[in-house]
């Protein structure tokens, strides 16, 4: 470990990854690689937990590839000067500031999206300039194998590497100095990352999670609305950070709501054996799901199957604070309907007096509504009238607040992310005023006196 990370940084020392053409030429050919090996791609993340190709491209794929091409458009602009206006005290003089690469990064991906969220960052890094050590989940044993034999195969390991391994190998990357860590996992462990980084004052992205409410209005389409919450929760069996983790409908909708709840899963035939679903990624998380619900307030689904890692989307209603599928995230395709409200005040208040969530979605068509909400709750990102696909906008930073997270990422925030930009200001030889010089006389006094008043 101490060998590579020696070389990463002799390699990034080097300056070897600073121009902005040897950046372009990475990504264009990170680009190439995945396109020349997505049924490889395909193969892998389906034995892993049966993940259809549609999927795939639409969920891991399209979101790198975006970034790439997001990267390479823009790269001459994001890594130029931009000059700022100086100040009179500094006249005459120029001032402009200059972003550079962090250095040697520390990414750590997750199981559940195991390219996207592994890549995505990766993209970013090397348009900013840095090297990259990459620890890809040991969950998905077949997906992270195929990322580290393609990385490492066609990626000098002295600008990229892939470490593959389960604790033992996070908590020795930990232990080494990094210029940059990014995580993106669970709260208890992005805290453990958070430790660690502190040791060597090193800066870090925590892309976190958490639970992302949804809250559903009269005068709401309530067919889109219904269609819209149940895509974007049973997506990848619930599996996503960013799903709706539970639902406030108002009294005046929740009966034709919660039908339609019902109507809209049968309609999509979430089935692990037609493509339209995905297993639970393993026994032990199948395990902790099924222990969050209460199998009394469940209005719809609840089958499973622990040799095939099947949980049919289920329904919970009437639910409150004190159920135990409301006292952690649920990560799982479960979906909480809280008892009915009628005050929206009621709601933001219940919001606010809980951690900060990485997501909120809001159904309206109230302008009123729609800036209550914006403005008095505080969350990472999130959709109005839709859920899940604001990831999907590279022009919008990604990344949570509080407990859900620091620091953001993709397109020009995700080179943002693993750079740092200098404040630099230049003086021309040339004469200037004598005032900021000793002796500091009652005539200088007065001068200062009269700019700072």
């Amino acid at each position: 470990m101490e060998n590579l990370i020696d070389s990463q940084r002799a390699y990034f020392n080097s300056n070897a990854t600073k121009p902005v053409q040897f950046r372009l030429e990475q990504l264009k050919k990170l680009k190439a690689l995945l396109l020349d090996n997505q049924s490889l791609l395909d193969q892998a993340i389906h034995q892993d937990y049966g993940k259809s190709r549609f999927e795939t491209l639409l969920t891991e794929l399209f979101v790198v590839f975006d970034d790439i091409d997001t990267a390479i458009a823009n790269l001459e602009s994001w890594a130029s000067r931009k000059p700022v206006p100086t100040n009179m005290l500094n006249e005459p003089s120029s001032s402009f500031i200059m972003p550079e690469p962090l250095g040697l990064s520390l990414i750590i991906g997750p199981w559940n999206y195991p390219y996207q969220l592994s890549l995505a960052p990766l993209v970013a890094a090397i348009a900013a300039g840095c090297t990259v050590v990459l620890k890809p989940s040991e969950l998905t044993a077949n997906s992270s194998g195929l990322l580290a034999k393609l990385l490492n195969e066609h990626f000098d390991r002295q600008y990229i590497a892939v470490v593959e391994g389960g604790v033992p190998v996070i908590t020795a990357l930990l232990e080494q100095k990094f210029d940059k860590i990014f995580f993106t996992g669970s709260v208890p462990v992005g805290k453990i990352v958070y430790q660690a980084a502190a040791k060597h004052l090193t800066p870090v992205t925590l892309e976190l999670g958490g639970k992302s409410p949804v809250i559903v209005m009269p005068g709401s389409d309530l067919d889109l609305s219904v269609k819209r919450v149940i895509w974007g929760k049973f997506l990848n069996s619930g599996q996503t950070c960013i799903a709706p983790d539970y639902v406030f409908v108002h009294k005046e909708i929740e009966a034709p709501f919660l039908e339609k709840l019902a109507e809209e899963i049968k309609l999509r035939d979430y089935s692990i054996t037609n493509g339209n679903y995905v297993q639970i990624i393993n026994e032990r998380n199948l395990d902790r799901i099924l222990g969050m619900i209460d199998f009394s307030k469940v209005s719809y689904g609840g089958n499973h199957d622990k040799g095939t890692r099947y949980l049919e989307p289920t329904i919970m209603t009437k639910v409150t604070w004190e159920d135990k599928i409301m006292q952690d995230e649920i990560f799982g395709p479960v979906l909480p309907i809280l008892e009915a409200f009628e005050s929206l005040d009621d709601v933001i208040r219940q919001i606010k007096d809980r951690p900060k969530p990485l997501a909120l979605y809001l159904f309206t068509n109230d302008e009123s509504v729609k800036e209550k909400v914006l403005s008095e709750v505080s969350f990472g990102g999130g959709c109005i009238n839709d859920t899940i696909m604001h990831i999907s906008n590279g022009a919008l930073p990604f990344g949570g607040v509080g407990n859900s997270g620091i620091g953001s990422y993709h397109g020009e925030e995700g080179f943002k992310s693993f750079s740092h930009y200098k404040s630099i200001m230049e003086k021309p030889f040339i004469s200037e005023p004598d005032i900021k010089y000793s002796p500091y006389t009652p005539e200088k006094i007065a001068i200062m006196e009269s700019l700072v008043g």
